[in-house]
């Protein structure tokens, strides 16, 4: 059973709990033929005005450059054998600059939520090395499953 919430802080902690626990999400795109490609990769989460926000350090490899740019939507899933999943549908942008590559490198530094993160440091120089790519994620539908029982909570961004 699903229930739909309205505003994202009815879940933020249980989507807190789950990707901090679960850590690594399998990335979705799609191609220009509609066939998907999945990599798994760790994004960190914030929440600004009451929204989810998202960020991937990455590097820009050609196929996953070639499917945002002919699609933009993403799906990034959460799994854990206990059954608790967190399943994010986000819009993915590319952001070039040096300002935005410095606030995310520090928010991969100190995870978030805690326990999701690492150091950028151990792929590359730095916030400036011309390797280091970052999307920016916007979420338009969040869905948290409960392994225990399969409750189901989601959220969707109101309109704009």
């Amino acid at each position: 059973m699903a229930t739909k919430v309205t505003s994202f802080t009815a879940i933020e902690d249980q989507f807190n709990a789950y990707i901090g626990d679960i850590v690594y999400a399998t990335m979705t795109t799609v191609d220009a033929k509609g066939r998907p490609r999945a990599r798994v990769l760790i994004p960190i989460w914030e929440v600004i005005d009451d929204r989810p926000a998202g960020w991937l350090a990455t590097y820009k490899t050609p196929v996953k450059a070639a499917h945002l740019a002919n699609n933009p939507h993403t799906t990034f899933s959460y799994w854990t054998p206990r059954q608790n999943a967190v399943n994010l549908d986000t819009v993915a942008e590319w952001i070039d600059n040096l300002e935005t590559k410095r606030r995310v490198w520090t928010l991969y530094r100190n995870g978030s939520p805690r326990g999701a993160g690492y150091d950028l440091g151990n792929f590359w120089k730095s916030p400036a090395d011309p390797q280091l790519h970052v999307l920016r994620l916007t979420p338009w539908r969040v869905q948290i499953i409960r392994g225990s029982d399969l409750h189901s909570q989601i959220w969707q961004a109101p309109p704009r």
